[in-house]
Parts: C-alpha cells; structure tokens; sequence
C-alpha cells in the first residue's frame, strides 16, 4: 500500500496559495477531503491538494505567475504534481498528475537527473504542438 503525507491546513494553504481561513471554509463546505485525527484535528492528504496546484499560479499578479517557469515562449503549462518516473537507458516516463487526470511525457533519463526530478515534486508539463515537456517548478 502506498503511503500518504498527510499536510497540516496551514501547510496546505500555503501549497496552494490561499489563505488557512480560505482552507478552512473549503474543508467546511467539503471542497476538501481531510483525514480527521483522534483529536479532531484536520490532515490534508497530498494527493487532494492535486486537483487544486493548477489553480495556485492563477491568484497572483500577472507579472508574478511566471516567475518559476523559464523564459519561454510556450503558454501552455499544466502544474501538477510528479506521480511516477521510470528511468531505463537513456530515457526516462514522467507521469503528472494535474487535476485529477494523467499526463505522461518521455524524456531523457540527464533531464530528470538535471532537475533533480523525484516523486512527490511540483512541476509543469509544457505542452507545444505535439510535445510535452517537463518543467520543475
């Protein structure tokens, strides 16, 4: 069984930008799944937390949403989180998971190593005509 890293709310918040009151309503009005603890203290599963990192980069300034991506021409990047790498030979299958759905790129195995690229990680998937490239964000 695989295991979960469970974020305090204020960690949460901070992940997706927003602010704990923000967090709290989400978790009151269920737009958020938490593990209750025996205290009745609320965890956030990381895995939830996917289906909102797309929308973090959104709430900030225009001139501040790009600042962790390159300075590239490419507008469509899809932030997710880093679900699965699979390194044989030269290439390397990256797997995203962004908003609940999957999306897989092969790259070279240097890349992944370069950008020091594991499991659990932040990153975009930047998709150009019939590319899809990964950037760490």
């Amino acid at each position: 069984m695989k295991k979960t890293t469970l974020l305090l709310p204020r960690d949460a918040a901070k992940v997706l930008g927003i602010s704990y009151p923000t967090l709290k309503q989400w978790i009151y009005k269920k737009k958020l799944r938490t593990i209750v603890t025996a205290g009745g203290h609320h965890r956030i599963p990381e895995s939830e937390l996917d289906k909102f990192l797309h929308l973090s980069s959104g709430r900030r300034p225009v001139s501040e949403r790009r600042d962790n991506y390159r300075r590239i021409s490419g507008r469509n990047q899809l932030v997710g989180r880093v679900t699965e790498i699979l390194i044989d030979g030269l290439m390397a299958q990256v797997r995203l998971s962004i908003g609940g759905q999957n999306i897989t790129s092969i790259v070279t195995a240097d890349a992944v190593r370069e950008m020091r690229l594991k499991v659990g990680d932040k990153a975009a998937a930047l998709i150009k005509s019939t590319e899809v490239m990964i950037i760490k964000i």
